[in-house]
C-alpha cells in the first residue's frame, strides 16, 4: 500500500519548481515507423526526466485546490505521487565515457538536421528544449544494459498509464463530493479553470506515454508513427464513432434501432492526426445528438426518427465536420454552461462502487464531461495554420429546422511542423506542455 510520506512530498514540491518541456508533433513523427534501439533509449532518458516534472506539477496542484480534502481527490493525488515515486526509483543506466561521447555526437547530428530545415519551418526558440526528445543516434549500438533500461522504463510508464485510467471518473466523483459538501449545483470558475489545466495535462502525459509505448512495442504500420496516423481517414473514423454511439443509444433506451446517421463526405479525406482523439470528439457529440432526438420524439417513434446529419467538407484551408440534428437544440441561456464540467441536462449518473476500475463503461449522458473534455482534446487556436472550433448553436425558431449541434474545423496544413498542446488552456500555440 502506497504511503505519501513527507520525504516524497518534499521531492514533489522540488520537481514542481522546474518548467515543463514542450514536445512537437514534428519531433514525434521524426522517429519513423521503426526507430532504432538507441533512438528509443535517448527518448526514454528524456521522458525519465520530463514525466516526473509533469506529475509533480499535478500532484502539487491537487494538494492546493480548495477541494483537496475530498476522499476521491486524495486518491487521485496519491496515484500521481506513486507514479512520481516509481519513476524516481527507476535507476538510470550506467554509461561509459565512450558511449556518452557517441550520444553527444548524435545530438550534434540532430542539430545539423534541424539546421537543414527551411527557415520558414524553423522554430529556433523551441530547439533548446524540444531537441532532447528526438536525437539522430540510430547508428549507435546499444549495450545490453541500455536495452534492459529501455524495457524497464516502458514497463514502468505502461503501469503508470494503467493506474491513471480511472482518473477522469475519480475526479468526477471528487467534484460531486465537493458539490454535496457545499450544497450547491454550480462549480465556480476557479474550479473550472483547474479542471481545464488538469485534464489538458492528463492528455499530454498520456499522449507521451502512449506514443513511446507504441514506438517500442508496435504494431508497426506504414501509415502510423506510434499512435499518430499520417493518413487519418475521417470517413472511417466517423463510421466507427457512429456505430459506437448508436450502440450505446440502443442499449440505454432499449431501442431496436437508434436514429439513423447520414454522412456526407466527398471521397476519402486524409490528414495527419491522432485517430483516438478525433473518434472521442465525434463519439461524444453524436451521443448528444442521438439523445436529443430520442428524448424529443420519444421511444415509441422509433421508425420515424429524423436522421442526424454529418457533413464533412474539405476546403483549401480547412476540413470541417458539421453535425446537425432535430433534437430541439440548446436554450440560448444555457450556451455558456455547456462547456462547464458537471453541467448536464440529463439525469445525473451515479458512479458505481467500483468506479475506480479501468473497465469503465461509457454512459449515454449524465456526467457533464463530454463537451468540455472534447474541447480540450481539440483546443481552439488563433494561428492560421491550425484553427479548430467546437461550438453549439441554439435552435432555429422554426420547429422543423435542423439544429446545428457542433462544428469541428481543422486545417490540414497543421502538419509535421504544427504543435499539439500548450501549457496554457486554449493557447494559440499547440504543444504537449502539461
Amino acid at each position: 500500500m502506497f504511503q505519501l510520506t513527507p520525504r516524497i512530498s518534499e521531492r514533489i514540491r522540488h520537481f514542481a519548481r522546474f518548467p515543463q518541456t514542450g514536445v512537437s508533433l514534428k519531433q514525434m513523427v521524426m522517429f519513423g515507423q521503426r526507430p532504432s534501439q538507441a533512438t528509443l533509449f535517448k527518448a526514454s532518458l528524456f521522458l525519465h526526466e520530463e514525466l516526473p516534472i509533469r506529475l509533480a506539477h499535478r500532484a502539487k496542484e491537487l494538494e492546493e485546490v480548495s477541494f483537496c480534502d475530498m476522499p476521491s481527490i486524495i486518491k487521485v493525488k496519491h496515484w500521481y505521487a506513486q507514479s512520481f515515486q516509481e519513476l524516481m526509483d527507476l535507476p538510470p543506466p550506467r554509461l561509459s565515457s565512450k558511449m556518452k561521447e557517441e550520444l553527444k555526437r548524435g545530438e550534434r547530428n540532430t542539430k545539423e538536421y534541424y539546421d537543414r530545415v527551411p527557415p520558414s519551418q524553423r522554430q529556433p526558440r523551441y530547439y533548446h528544449l524540444g531537441h532532447k526528445y528526438y536525437n539522430d543516434v540510430g547508428n549507435i549500438e546499444c549495450t545490453p544494459e541500455m536495452i534492459m533500461y529501455t524495457e524497464e522504463f516502458v514497463k514502468t510508464i505502461e503501469r503508470i498509464k494503467q493506474r491513471h485510467d480511472p482518473v477522469v471518473t475519480t475526479m468526477a466523483q471528487g467534484i460531486l463530493e465537493y458539490k454535496e459538501k457545499r450544497g450547491t449545483e454550480v462549480v465556480d470558475g476557479d474550479v473550472q479553470q483547474f479542471l481545464d489545466r488538469f485534464y489538458m495535462s492528463r492528455i499530454g502525459i498520456r499522449m507521451l506515454i502512449g506514443q513511446h509505448s507504441a514506438l517500442y512495442r508496435g504494431p508497426f504500420r506504414s501509415d502510423y508513427v506510434g499512435v499518430i496516423c499520417t493518413r487519418t481517414n475521417i470517413k472511417d473514423i466517423a463510421e466507427d464513432a457512429i456505430g459506437n454511439a448508436r450502440f450505446i443509444c440502443e442499449d440505454y433506451y432499449d431501442l431496436f434501432q437508434a436514429p439513423r446517421v447520414d454522412m456526407f463526405c466527398p471521397g476519402d479525406i486524409e490528414f495527419m492526426y491522432v485517430p483516438s482523439h478525433l473518434s472521442h470528439m465525434l463519439f461524444e457529440l453524436l451521443k448528444n445528438s442521438l439523445r436529443a432526438v430520442v428524448e424529443r420524439y420519444g421511444t415509441d417513434y422509433e421508425d420515424e426518427y429524423p436522421p442526424i446529419k454529418i457533413v464533412i467538407a474539405h476546403g483549401k484551408e480547412d476540413i470541417t465536420i458539421k453535425i446537425s440534428d432535430e433534437g430541439g437544440g440548446i436554450p440560448r441561456s444555457s450556451i455558456p454552461k455547456v462547456w462547464t464540467y458537471m453541467y448536464t441536462t440529463a439525469k445525473a449518473q451515479e458512479l458505481e462502487p467500483e468506479f475506480n476500475k479501468s473497465e469503465f463503461r461509457a454512459p449515454m449522458a449524465g456526467f457533464g464531461y463530454g463537451l468540455p473534455t472534447s474541447r480540450l482534446v481539440n483546443p481552439p487556436s488563433q494561428k492560421k495554420e491550425m484553427s479548430p472550433v467546437l461550438t453549439c448553436l441554439p435552435p432555429s425558431p422554426h420547429p422543423s429546422s435542423p439544429t446545428v449541434c457542433t462544428i469541428f474545423r481543422r486545417r490540414p496544413a497543421a502538419n509535421l511542423h504544427g504543435r499539439l498542446w500548450h501549457r496554457r488552456v486554449f493557447a494559440p500555440e499547440s504543444t504537449v506542455r502539461q
